[in-house]
């Protein structure tokens, strides 16, 4: 499968959650940017995409500020504590479907906000990954610190990052800051556009295709009409 087959199946199931987050009620609006942490997760394929509109954006303003303010800020995370996934979503899956142990990750979001973030907006809306298109709370996380998602949301949200991750599986998942520095080098796109990329070092972990899907048994029924959706996909 080539980037353009690869990049128009990521934008078809974008489109297929919004048609699911539209009839979702929740407290999400511009300017609340309180859950945009620096431990935002993503594959490279979500990566390349947010990289090409930085780099082939037609506002110069934001071409300018993204290249050069964009890396330094990047390069400072570095140094920061920030979320790093040791197993990716169908790993995990695969892990909990065989009754095997999962490793214990840190996660916090007082760790710091996320390095795009500029005057609590996000620069890449457009092309944003779906761990923040899929964030939602049914509160003010600002009001009450933290935020209050619907069980049954996690599940859509599991099932959709196993999907994108399986159109991604020669590619690698990672921390936006690590992926974003690793697809920074013209070279290292030009790899991942000819399925010739490698890992240079362990902050990004391999992905994979799926094997068993994260839905507990009091959810399979009612996400059955999105897996339809899903399924109508040809990977």
């Amino acid at each position: 499968m080539d980037l353009f087959e690869k990049a128009a199946l990521l934008d078809r199931i974008y489109k297929i959650y919004d048609e699911f987050s539209g009839n979702l009620d929740v407290a999400c609006k511009k300017h609340c940017a309180h859950c945009c942490t620096c431990n935002v997760t993503m594959t490279t394929l979500e990566g390349y995409k947010i990289v090409e509109y930085i780099m082939r954006s037609e506002h110069c303003d934001l071409n300018n500020r993204l290249n050069n303010g964009l890396n330094n800020r990047l390069k400072q995370n570095l140094s920061k504590k920030r979320f790093q996934p040791q197993i990716t979503t169908n790993r995990l899956a695969e892990l909990f479907a065989l009754g095997m142990d999962v490793p214990d990750e840190d996660n916090n979001f007082l760790w710091g906000n996320c390095p795009l973030l500029t005057d609590d907006e996000c620069p890449v809306y457009p092309v944003r990954p779906f761990g923040c298109r899929c964030f939602f709370s049914k509160q003010d996380c600002r009001e009450q610190g933290s935020a209050d998602v619907d069980p049954f949301v996690i599940t859509v949200n599991n099932v959709f990052l196993q999907y994108i991750e399986h159109i991604d599986s020669h590619g690698y998942s990672g921390n936006l800051t690590d992926i974003l520095l690793f697809l920074e080098p013209k070279n290292i796109r030009q790899a991942y556009r000819t399925n010739t990329i490698k890992n240079p070092d362990n902050s990004l972990v391999s992905n994979s295709m799926i094997k068993f899907l994260l839905i507990p048994p009091e959810d399979r029924n009612r996400i059955v009409p999105i897996l339809e959706k899903l399924g109508s996909i040809k990977v």
